[in-house]
């Protein structure tokens, strides 16, 4: 009877090792494509990094596409506003006038129905979006993070070190 026993429990024990194994090498198999997609796949890298910076960005994003709605509507004092500008308090180096010159009806972007975002980088305080139309015109506006005023952008990119 002591035979019968003897080898009572060893087949699970083997079962275990093999699992143990197999999860071992599909964890390290999954390291290892990780590792080879994030490295030598670069449209998904880009892609992957693309999408964090719409994340980063999108409470700056989502106030330039207001400023852009409020242009398509005709409705300049309210965009003018976007730009920390009022009536009460006018911007002393960018006037109503010259607002309406650059963003009127009657501007270089008249066509603001085609106008949209089609890049985003964060930069210091704030974030440089490029702007396009139809005309293939690009525009840098700045958005400050704070109190996410907009602006025409101070830097054609990023400088170094910001």
């Amino acid at each position: 009877m002591g035979g019968y026993l003897a080898n009572y429990g060893a087949g699970e024990e083997q079962r275990e090792r093999r699992t143990r194994w197999l999860l071992i090498a599909a964890g390290i198999l999954l390291v290892l494509v990780g590792l080879y997609w994030l490295t030598f796949d670069t449209p998904i890298l880009e892609r992957y990094i693309r999408i964090v910076q719409e994340l980063k960005n999108h409470r700056e994003e989502k106030q330039t596409d207001l400023f852009l709605d409020l242009l398509r509507r005709g409705d300049y004092k309210g965009a003018y506003a976007l730009w920390g500008c009022t009536d009460a308090r006018p911007c002393r180096d960018y006037s109503f006038q010259n607002f309406m010159e650059d963003w009127g009806p009657k501007s270089s972007r008249i066509d603001t129905g085609s106008l949209h975002i089609t890049k985003s980088r964060s930069c210091g305080s704030g974030v440089i979006l490029t702007i396009d139309s139809a005309r293939n015109q690009e525009d840098k506006l700045w958005v400050e993070q704070t109190d996410l005023t907009i602006g025409f952008s101070p830097w054609p990119g990023c400088p170094p070190g910001r």
